[in-house]
C-alpha cells in the first residue's frame, strides 16, 4: 500500500531521521522530507506542503517545543498533526509537549508498530 501523504521528520540525529524515514517507507509513505533542527524544519516547510510533522524535542538551534509553538502560531499549521518522538518520557514532559500543541507522543526507543499506529491515527488511515 502506498500513500501520497507528505511527512517531514525533524531530528538532529541523522541516524534517527534515517530510522524514521526507513520505517515510514516500509509502511508505504514514499514522500518523507528531513530537517536537522527546528530552524531547518521551518525552512523545509516554507517550501513544501506537508500532511504530518514528526519532530524530536532536544535539538540545537531550535528545540522541538519552540518549533511546535512557532508552527502553532501560524494559521497554515494550526491543524497540521504533529508527532513528537523523544527520549523525554516523564509525565510532566508529555503534558508540556501536549500543551505546546503536539497531537501525539512517542518515546524513544520505539517499535515500527508504535510509529505506524501513531502515524495512521494522526492521518486518519
Amino acid at each position: 500500500m502506498a500513500y501520497d501523504h507528505v511527512i517531514i521528520t525533524v531530528d538532529d540525529s541523522s541516524t534517527m531521521r534515517r530510522i524514521i524515514k526507513n520505517t515510514l517507507t516500509k509502511l508505504g509513505f514514499t514522500n518523507v522530507l528531513e530537517a536537522g533542527n527546528g530552524v531547518e524544519g521551518l525552512d523545509v516547510l516554507a517550501k513544501n506542503e506537508v500532511d504530518l510533522i514528526i519532530t524530536d524535542w532536544n535539538m540545537p538551534e531550535m528545540d522541538g517545543l519552540t518549533f511546535v509553538k512557532t508552527l502553532r502560531a501560524k494559521d497554515e499549521y494550526k491543524e497540521t498533526p504533529i508527532l513528537m518522538v523523544t527520549t523525554e518520557a516523564a509525565k510532566e514532559d508529555i503534558l508540556t509537549a501536549l500543551r505546546s500543541g503536539v497531537n501525539n507522543y512517542v518515546v524513544k526507543p520505539f517499535t515500527p508498530d508504535t510509529l505506524q499506529e501513531k502515524v495512521n491515527k494522526l492521518l486518519g488511515l
